[in-house]
């Protein structure tokens, strides 16, 4: 049975008939349905636990923990992360001593609550999409609001999840065509 999305207001209209096609299909996946069920709570208790480290895990990064966050990130050999200040994509993660130190300085006193839009999730990837509302010093500016739309990748590594790629940038209020066409140029505009 298809569900619709919450937030989704043009979902196409179904067809008033059916071919026998389409019915034979949907009589022969309901036994499917059946037998997924236990997979299902499995994934559930999966996104669920993905999702309390996604919360811990963005706390402690927001106030600068990176020991903490260490512990509760599993980052994979091949992961890829889509920086909110842009740029190409990053490839692999620098965890050296050296490196979490300058994090640690680089976010301080964050607060942080987060809004899970969406999750997906197969036997051995779960993508949440995410909100990360947030509200830290950054980069030595004063604290501020750094909230954050967010969809990150995991994959299924033994008996834990690694993530594999997330993607972050801060448009989480709209913006104009102007402000857009502005970004994707990469340079200011003329006055």
């Amino acid at each position: 049975m298809t569900r619709r999305p919450s937030g989704v207001h043009n979902w196409p209209d179904l067809p008033e008939k059916m071919s026998r096609r389409s019915m034979m299909s949907s009589a022969a996946a309901i036994p499917l349905s059946f037998q997924l069920s236990a997979d299902a709570v499995a994934g559930n208790d999966a996104i669920a636990g993905l999702v309390e480290r996604a919360r811990a895990k963005n706390a402690a990064f927001m106030r600068g923990d990176m020991g903490r966050w260490l512990q509760l990130v599993r980052i994979a050999p091949d992961f890829t992360l889509m920086q909110p200040f842009g740029g190409p994509a990053s490839r692999g993660f620098d965890a050296s001593p050296k490196r979490l130190a300058h994090l640690s300085r680089y976010f301080r006193e964050g607060e942080t609550e987060l809004e899970v839009l969406q999750t997906y999730a197969s036997e051995a990837l779960v993508v949440l999409a995410m909100i990360e509302h947030q509200r830290a010093e950054v980069g030595g500016l004063p604290a501020q609001d750094w909230s954050l739309r967010v969809t990150e990748v995991y994959r299924k590594d033994g008996t834990d999840w690694q993530l594999v790629h997330r993607h972050a940038d801060p448009l989480v209020r709209s913006i104009t065509l102007q402000q857009a066409a502005t970004l994707a140029r990469g340079w200011p505009e003329d006055k």
